[in-house]
């Protein structure tokens, strides 16, 4: 499913490039990697992780999701992302967490099947960091966030197929998108915090326009 592509009508104009600050330094070798790429589930991880009962961590992730990028090595500004996944694909590992993750009182998948990530600039920010601001929305609310992307590498594998690696992360307040559970523990504080950290553990291959 090509959800953005170079030679759709609706992707959106490039945004005016920026000149990256001192520290920031864009590698010459970057430009190789200018072209199409789509997130390889197999050895990709989109997940989250969340303060449970004030004294834990729950960590989960999506397990169903299709992608589009696009990277320009020579201009990062031009750069664009555009990930969906689906709600219903949450797993923490305990079956009656999952449940209740994509029930009403939080992803309602039921009646909000998919939330969306679409990239709305890029700006390099430090060596190999890159700082993506896009569009979130979860049970059809649209927020903005800021994901901080972190270069890995590029390699090609043994089957022939390029390979670009990227690490990013983001802390949202889970009520701004309307997941308002607030069950409280009777020693006071939250059974589940508001803050979700998400994370993007991506490993990408090159895609080709088919002709």
């Amino acid at each position: 499913m090509n959800l953005f592509g170079r030679s759709s009508s609706r992707r959106a104009a490039a945004p005016a490039a920026s000149a990256p600050s001192d520290l920031a330094v864009l590698d010459p070798g970057f430009a190789a990697l200018t072209g199409e790429w789509m997130i390889d589930p197999a050895h990709s991880r989109i997940g989250f992780s969340v303060r449970h009962a004030m004294v834990t961590t729950v960590r989960g992730a999506f397990t169903a999701y299709e992608s589009r990028l696009y990277f320009d090595g020579r201009d990062p500004a031009r750069s664009q992302a555009q990930i969906t996944l689906s709600t219903a694909s949450i797993d923490t590992g305990v079956e009656q967490r999952d449940a209740h993750v994509i029930g009403r009182d939080f992803l309602d998948a039921a009646r909000y099947p998919r939330m969306t990530f679409t990239s709305t600039a890029v700006e390099l920010a430090d060596d190999d960091v890159y700082r993506m601001t896009g569009d979130l929305t979860i049970r059809d609310i649209t927020r903005p966030v800021v994901l901080e992307l972190t270069y890995i590498g590029h390699v090609t594998d043994p089957f022939g197929y390029e390979r670009v690696g990227f690490d990013g992360t983001t802390t949202i307040n889970r009520t701004d998108w309307g997941l308002t559970y607030s069950a409280k523990l009777a020693q006071g504080g939250a059974m589940v915090s508001e803050k979700v950290r998400l994370q993007f553990d991506i490993a990408a291959i090159r895609t080709f326009p088919v002709d």
